[in-house]
C-alpha cells in the first residue's frame, strides 16, 4: 500500500545543522566556535532572546558539537550516528524539556535524578531546558543544587525569552548569550534562497513584506512563507501578501500625508472611510505612519542617504522638520491611546484630525519678545482648502506678498526678502539674490525657503538661488523705501507741530530728528 509523502514544514526542513547555516547571531557563533576549538567549555549555557531567533537551534547545534563522534568540534560531521540521532531527536543523552509544561518541583527532581549516571552513548549528558523561566521557585532550588557541583560529563543548555525572571543564583552560574532579532534584510535574503531551492517563483518586494511581518523572528518568517506558498499557489506576489497579511501599500500612507500637506480635511476623511470599507488594521496603519515619518525625518537630516525611496526624499523636502517631529509625536501618543478609543477606526481618525489641526507656531518676521516660546496653535477650520481661498500666483510681482505668507524665521526671511523671483519653470523656482547680501546665503536657509514654497504651493519644488550682478528691486529694498517715506513724513509732522515749536521756543531747544521713529 502506497502512503502519501509526508510534507515537512519549512521551519523544520530548513533548521540549520551547522553554525555556518545559521542566519544572524554571528556574535554568538563566534564565541561558541572559539570556546569549542580551544576546548574552554562551561558546564551551563543560557541562551536568551525573543521567539524564533534560534535559541534552541543553537543549543541543539552545541549538543552536536559536544558529542560528535569525530571529537569536540565547532564543525560536527553531521553524518555519524550521534549527529544523525541528534538531528532526528532520538539521542538518548540529550534530554529536552519544555519548562512551561513541567514547572513542578517533582518534575525537576525526576529529570535530575539520573544526573549521577554516566552518558549512555555520548561524550556528554546534556539537559536542554526551554523556557526555563517558567520553573517554580522550588524547581529552581533543585536545579541550582545540581548547577553548583555538576559531574564533568553533564552540560546544561538553558533557553528563555525572559531572563529577568530567572533568579540571580541561576544566572551567575551560567555563561549567557543574548540572541538579537534577525534583521529584515537577512530574513528576506534567506527566504529568497529557500524559494530558489524549492523552485518557488516570487517577487522581491513580497519577500520583503514577509520579512517585515516576521518582526525579527526567522521561525515566524518560515511559517509565513509556508502560508504564502499555499495562498499564492506557487507564485508569491506583493499584492497577495498584502491581502494575506492584512497590510496596506505604503502609497496609502503617502496619500494621507498628501492630504495633510494640502490641509485637505475632506480628502483625509474620505481616505479613512475607504480604509474602513477595506477592513484595515488601524493599529498597523498607525505604526506604518510612524515608520514613514521616521524615514522622512532621517532623510531630512541625511538628504544624500543611499537607497532613500523617491517619495520619501520628496516628502522630506516638502514637509518642514518641525512638522515631521510634531506629527511623529502626535501619532506616537495616538498609538499609545488607541486601545482606549471607542473603536480603532475612531481612534485613528482622531489622530489624523489632530495632525491636520495642529502645527508648530513659526516665528514671524517681526521682532518677538525674548521670553516668547513656540507653542502649538490650532487651525480654525478642518475644511478642504487652506485658510486662504486660493494662493497667489507665483510671479515676480506677487513675490513680496507671497513672502509674507511663507511664515519664515527671521534669518530665513532676511535671505528671501533680499531676493527677487527671476524664473519659474515647472517645479523649478529660481531666485536672484542681491550681491551685497551674498553672506546670507547658506544651504540650510535655502532648504527652509524651498520647504515653505512647497507647503504654499502644495507640491514638491526645487529652489535655486543665484547671485545677481545688477541692482535688484527686492522686497527688503521696497520695505526700506516705504520706511524712509514714513520716517520723512513723521519727521515733518513733528517739526510742524505747534506744541513742539512752542517748547523749542520756550527752552531754546533743538529737535533731535534721529530720535523720531516711524511706526
Amino acid at each position: 500500500m502506497n502512503h502519501p509523502s509526508h510534507y515537512q514544514v519549512l521551519a523544520r526542513k530548513w533548521r540549520p545543522r551547522t553554525f555556518q547555516q545559521m542566519v544572524g547571531q554571528e556574535h554568538v557563533q563566534r564565541m561558541l566556535t572559539n570556546a569549542l576549538d580551544s576546548n574552554r567549555l562551561h558546564h551551563a549555557y543560557l541562551f536568551t532572546g525573543t521567539r524564533g531567533v534560534g535559541k534552541t537551534t543553537l543549543a541543539r547545534l552545541l549538543a552536536k558539537c559536544l558529542n560528535c563522534e569525530t571529537g569536540v568540534t565547532s564543525t560536527p560531521c553531521d553524518t555519524c550516528d550521534t549527529c544523525q540521532a541528534i538531528n532526528a531527536g532520538t539521542f538518548l543523552d540529550l534530554m529536552e524539556v519544555d519548562a512551561a509544561s513541567r514547572t513542578k518541583v517533582e518534575d525537576t527532581r525526576e529529570l535530575l535524578d539520573n544526573v549521577q549516571y554516566t552518558p549512555t552513548r555520548g561524550r556528554y549528558k546534556i539537559y536542554l531546558i526551554d523556557e526555563v523561566h517558567m520553573l517554580s521557585g522550588h524547581s529552581f532550588n533543585a536545579l541550582l543544587k545540581t548547577l553548583e557541583e555538576p559531574p564533568a560529563y553533564v552540560k546544561f543548555l538553558l533557553a528563555t525569552t525572559e531572563p529577568k525572571r530567572l533568579p540571580m543564583t541561576i544566572l551567575s552560574r551560567c555563561l549567557q548569550f543574548h540572541l538579537h532579532p534577525v534583521a529584515a534584510e537577512k530574513i528576506a535574503a534567506h527566504l529568497a534562497h529557500i524559494c530558489v531551492t524549492e523552485k518557488i517563483e516570487y517577487e522581491t518586494t513580497a519577500l520583503a513584506c514577509l520579512a517585515k511581518a516576521a518582526d525579527g523572528s526567522l521561525r515566524d518568517a518560515l511559517s509565513l512563507l509556508d502560508q504564502a506558498i499555499a495562498f499564492c499557489a506557487g507564485h508569491i506576489t506583493l499584492k497577495d501578501m498584502e491581502i494575506m497579511l492584512g497590510t496596506l501599500d505604503q502609497d496609502i500612507i503617502f496619500h494621507l500625508l498628501d492630504a495633510l500637506l494640502l490641509r485637505n480635511g475632506s480628502q483625509l476623511l474620505a481616505d479613512i472611510t475607504d480604509l474602513v470599507s477595506r477592513g484595515s488594521d488601524f493599529t498597523q496603519l498607525l505604526e506604518d505612519m510612524l515608520s514613514t515619518l521616521h524615514q522622512i525625518a532621517v532623510a531630512q537630516v541625511i538628504p544624500d542617504l543611499p537607497d532613500t525611496p523617491e517619495r520619501i526624499a520628496a516628502l522630506a523636502k516638502t514637509f518642514s522638520a518641525e512638522d515631521v517631529q510634531l506629527y511623529y509625536q502626535i501619532a506616537l501618543i495616538g498609538r499609545r491611546d488607541l486601545p482606549f478609543a471607542p473603536t480603532p477606526h475612531l481612534g485613528f481618525e482622531m489622530v489624523m484630525l489632530r495632525l491636520l489641526a495642529f502645527h508648530p507656531a513659526r516665528p514671524a518676521v517681526q521682532k518677538r519678545e525674548a521670553s516668547e516660546t513656540p507653542r502649538l496653535i490650532a487651525e480654525t477650520t478642518l475644511k478642504t482648502a487652506p485658510p486662504e481661498a486660493l494662493p497667489l500666483a507665483l510671479t515676480a510681482e506677487n513675490w513680496p506678498s507671497i513672502l509674507e505668507k511663507l511664515s519664515l524665521s527671521a534669518m530665513t526671511s532676511a535671505l528671501a526678502s533680499h531676493c527677487v523671483l527671476s524664473q519659474v519653470a515647472g517645479d523649478k523656482i529660481e531666485l536672484s539674490l542681491a550681491g551685497k547680501h551674498e553672506s546670507l546665503l547658506n544651504k540650510n536657509q535655502v532648504d527652509r525657503i524651498e520647504q515653505a514654497l512647497a507647503r504654499y504651493l502644495g507640491k514638491p519644488v526645487v529652489l535655486v538661488i543665484k547671485i545677481a550682478t545688477t541692482p535688484l528691486d527686492t522686497p527688503a529694498g521696497q520695505q526700506e523705501q516705504k520706511q524712509a517715506v514714513r520716517q520723512a513724513d513723521a519727521t515733518t509732522t513733528i517739526q510742524n507741530n505747534a506744541n513742539v515749536q512752542k517748547i523749542m521756543d520756550l527752552f531754546d531747544a533743538t529737535l533731535d530728528v534721529n530720535s523720531i521713529t516711524a511706526t
